[in-house]
């Protein structure tokens, strides 16, 4: 298992404000960087419920660590913003949150030179979108996949020229099985993965049970099965919801304290993503090769 320690510099950039025309809250970023290297592959990153730029440290420092520029978004939802469940805004922040993305995305020259010399530095077309929880159905939209309005017709297309390939973290499954809570307040949370098309890395815990769906930990693997190929499930079978701890070391939420499982799921993405970018498939062919001969505390399927 990889070290928990960043073996090359980073430099993180806070905040860059990003035009997002009618949104009631400025739309800022992070961009964490390595402080060296050239044609740069860029991830942009959506976080899950309540969170912020300022979160998930540990997935995000390991990806600058390994040659990533990530950019950070603070969607409406976060707890800074105080908007809960019951405000009117609530229904719609799914949109804005894609939105959002598309904002980073389409201003994403003038987010790379406010951060320096980034701008020069990047390949503009080696551009991944990954989420965790929220996030991941708000990544999944700019790789292809659609919402299911009450009459389970999908919605549009939010797909993103810019965007090549992806990760999804705990993405959330299918919306025929919702809980009445998560009926009345996200009934947004009905994906058809059916259209998304792109590339992904899809990664689940074994003991991730969901307060929105009746299912098990399976829920979280919909949008690997119900996806079209070329996609990878990543199954970590002790894993919980936040997979150790993403969004950082001891925060309220982790269920599953745990940094190796952290990294793990940090390198896997970085080590897809390389594959899919067709810049070195070596990371990702140990990886897979590790899990065909591991003892079953991870796993990892391709179509």
């Amino acid at each position: 298992m990889p070290s928990h320690h960043l073996t090359q510099r980073i430099v993180a950039v806070k905040p860059i404000t990003v035009p997002a025309p009618g949104r009631s809250v400025d739309l800022q970023v992070k961009v964490t960087a390595p402080l060296s290297g050239r044609s740069l592959p860029v991830i942009v990153f959506s976080h899950g419920n309540a969170w912020s730029m300022d979160g998930y440290e540990p997935l995000v420092d390991r990806w600058a660590a390994a040659g990533f520029v990530v950019v950070q978004p603070t969607h409406l939802d976060s707890r800074r913003n105080g908007i809960t469940w019951d405000d009117p805004r609530f229904a719609t922040i799914w949109r804005v949150r894609i939105a959002d993305l598309h904002a980073v995305l389409d201003g994403l020259g003038d987010i790379l030179a406010q951060a320096g010399d980034l701008e020069t530095r990047v390949d503009r077309n080696r551009v991944a979108v990954v989420g965790h929880s929220w996030g991941a159905q708000t990544a999944g939209a700019l790789l292809g996949a659609r919402v299911l309005d009450a009459d389970g017709i999908p919605g549009e297309d939010f797909s993103h020229s810019a965007v090549s390939a992806g990760a999804l973290i705990a993405a959330p499954g299918s919306g025929d099985t919702l809980t009445p809570f998560a009926v009345e307040h996200l009934p947004f949370m009905r994906p058809d993965y059916s259209t998304m098309t792109a590339p992904a890395l899809v990664i689940a815990g074994g003991r991730d049970q969901s307060q929105l769906s009746t299912r098990g930990p399976e829920w979280f693997t919909d949008a690997y099965h119900l996806s079209p190929s070329p996609k990878s499930l990543l199954g970590i079978a002790e894993g919980e919801h936040t997979l150790g701890g993403l969004a950082g070391e001891m925060v309220a939420e982790t269920t599953d304290e745990d940094p190796a499982r952290v990294a793990l799921v940090a390198d896997a993405i970085s080590a897809y993503l390389h594959d899919a970018f067709k810049l070195d498939d070596a990371a990702w062919t140990a990886l897979d090769n590790a899990a065909a001969a591991g003892d079953g505390t991870w796993d990892i399927t391709s179509k």
